[in-house]
Formats: C-alpha cells, structure tokens, sequence
C-alpha cells in the first residue's frame, strides 16, 4: 500500500445534536487508513479538552497531529438540509492553522492537500515546504472550495501544483465564473483545464449521479450507486480515499470509478464524516 502524506484541517464538527470529529483531510485521512495505506497526517489540535479528545481519536488510525496552545481545537457549525446536504461555519483561527513544518521520515507516494487550509500563510508555506522536498511525489489536490475560504489569486497559486484534480460540479462552475471561461460540458473542462494546468488526471464528483474522470485523453462518466443519504459529510472524503486507492494500484478509470462512488455512497447512507466501515463492505450492493 502507499504511503500518503496529508496536509490540512482535523476539527469538531458540531451538529445541532451531537459532536463528530473531521476536517476534510482529516476524513481523507481516515478513510485512506482504513484503505489500507499509511498516512503520515501534518495537522494541529489545541491545548484544550476537545484537542485532547481529538488526538486520541485521530490516534486511533495511526495519525498523530501536532498539539499547539497558539489557538484552540477548530471546530465547524454543520447544518444539514432534507437532502442530506451540509452548509458549514467555520471558525477560525484554529489550532490547525498554526501547524509546524517537520521534515517527514519518509518519501511518500502521494501527497494530499486541499484549499481551506491555505488560506492562512503559515500552513500555505508548510505545504510548499512539503512540496519542495517531495519533488516527484504525486500531488493530489482536492479542491473543496468553503465560503471564505478561498480567493482567485490563492487558486491561481495552487492548481498549477497537483498532478491529480478532484472537485465537483458546483466548483467546475465556481472556476468557470471566477476565471470568465466557458462552461459547457465536464468533458471539455477536463480537456481544456488539465491541459492549461498538465494535470495527469482529474476527477469531478456529481453527487447521485456518480462522478467523471479524465486521463491520458480518456474521458468517461461512471454511474452513481443508489444510497439512502444520512448526510453526505466526508463522502466526498472518502470518494478522494478511494480514488487515491485506485490510481495508486493504476487500475482502468471505469473501475477506479466504480470503486470510489461505492465508497463515497457507503460513507453518505452513515451520519459523520468518518463512520465505521470495513473494505470487505465495498464489495456488497449498496441500496
């Protein structure tokens, strides 16, 4: 399995009724554990309760974020609508704002890294930092745009630096405004983008309807799997595990495809952004 180093968020989700720990990379992180991978997690909780409870939990799966008293233990405010789907309120500065650079022990074959992190200059430097000394490791960028958690001028900086791309629809169409270009067809943004930016390969999820994929001049569209949404926190998480999973086993796109929409619809048909689940669950219909 690979080794994967990610670079981002861990925070408590607080929904009206209970408290669940994620963090977009965080929930990455978990889901490519239970993958089977080795994730080396560059995160920061607080010297607080929740941070404690935090590094015990993230623990679990064999990450270990930093502990800091510059801030406290972020958390987000998750509402969720009828159909499952979350708006978020995050509250910052947080802990993982103030993460450190370490040199890691390993050369990783992959590294993961997302927008909101980035928007503060200590973790954008640290990832550069990260970058810089892993020049040959596949950057997987999840774009994962949050309200005020993003800038032209930030994107501009990071989508030049992945290998591999992933986002979804409502982001194809947030760029194409952003940057005046054309939105006609996911096929012709694939082409027309990862050329401009010589992204190996990108990724659009769209929700039920399952998700695209672009590739050495291979485009293709992979069916969504039927779920009973709980609410779709860390699905799309858990779809960017199983993409990471797939292309680092260098399997054909239509099974990369496949597999990842099962994961992503396993995780959404279970409340949080990490629930429990097993491998050998991927291989069962999901209805």
């Amino acid at each position: 399995m690979a080794d994967i180093i990610s670079i981002g968020e861990i925070l408590w989700d607080v929904f009206p009724d209970r408290l669940l720990l994620g963090g977009a990379t965080y929930n990455f992180s978990v889901h490519a554990a239970t993958l089977g991978h080795r994730v080396h997690f560059l995160s920061a909780v607080g010297e607080d309760e929740l941070g404690a409870k935090a590094f015990a939990t993230a623990n679990q799966f064999g990450l270990k974020p930093q502990v800091t008293s510059k801030a406290p233990t972020g958390q987000v405010t998750v509402q969720v609508g009828d159909q499952g789907q979350p708006t978020f309120t995050l509250h910052r500065p947080a802990a993982y704002d103030f993460v450190e650079w370490v040199p890691p022990s390993i050369a990783p074959d992959w590294i993961y890294f997302g927008t909101l992190h980035q928007i503060y200059q200590q973790p954008k430097q640290v990832t550069r930092q990260l970058l810089n000394a892993n020049p040959t490791a596949p950057r997987f960028y999840d774009v994962n745009l949050r309200k005020d958690c993003y800038s032209p001028e930030l994107l501009m900086e990071l989508l030049p630096l992945a290998d591999v791309l992933k986002l979804n629809d409502a982001e194809v169409r947030e760029l194409c405004s952003m940057f005046h270009e054309p939105n006609t067809s996911l096929e012709l943004f694939c082409r027309r983008w990862s050329k401009r930016f010589d992204w190996e390969t990108v990724c659009v999820t769209r929700g039920a309807l399952g998700c695209a994929l672009f590739r050495e001049d291979e485009y293709l569209e992979v069916a969504g799997v039927p779920v009973e949404v709980a609410d779709t926190v860390g699905a799309g998480d858990a779809f960017s595990a199983a993409l990471v999973h797939g292309l680092s086993q260098d399997w054909p796109l239509q099974r990369i495809g496949e597999f990842a929409n099962r994961v992503g619809a396993l995780v959404a048909g279970r409340h949080g952004g990490t629930p429990n689940w097993s491998p050998s669950e991927i291989s069962k219909a999901i209805s």
